[in-house]
């Protein structure tokens, strides 16, 4: 039992396992990778909530901001007033259909894409928005433990350059 008691000591005593040891070198620890790399998107993650955290906005943003929300209620709104126009006056709202039924079909299709555009870019600005909202929220949990830790590799080389340079 000494002998073989001697042995696994030396293989997994004093807290180590030397077959683990000599495995990393080999081959990468899944799990270690894995924590880098979690930590390394939650420190991305973390740089771009800090870069779109509060944007400053001037007066002119959030004018046109203002102007960006009254297209659908003027469209809402004013096909209520053309159902309201044909019911109070049938002849006037029959000769504005009727100029209508003159507009080319080209100008028609372009339209219906300026139209699809406006309120496309306005739903693709407004899903970034939230993305970068809920990426903010994301953030604010607890810092990475490799924040607060010191890198003793990266302290001993920085001690042996400055004691390198003041020689």
């Amino acid at each position: 039992m000494g002998l073989i008691g001697r042995l696994l000591d030396a293989l997994f005593g004093g807290e180590r396992n030397v077959i683990a040891e000599t495995a990393e070198v080999f081959r990468v620890n899944a799990e270690a990778e894995a924590t880098r790399d979690a930590e390394a998107r939650a420190a991305a993650l973390a740089q771009f909530a800090a870069e779109f955290a509060h944007p400053r906005r001037g007066r002119f943003d959030r004018a046109v901001d203002a102007l960006n929300r009254l297209p659908r209620p003027a469209m809402a709104l004013g096909t209520l007033a053309l159902f309201a126009a044909a019911m109070a006056a049938p002849e006037w709202f029959a000769a504005r259909m009727g100029a209508l039924a003159h507009v080319p079909e080209p100008l028609w299709w372009l339209l219906g894409a300026v139209v699809s555009f406006y309120f496309g870019a306005r739903h693709q600005a407004k899903a970034q928005e939230m993305q970068r909202a809920l990426a903010a929220g994301l953030t604010r949990r607890a810092p990475p433990a490799w924040e607060g830790a010191g890198n003793p590799a990266l302290e001993e080389w920085r001690a042996a350059r400055a004691q390198g340079a003041t020689r």
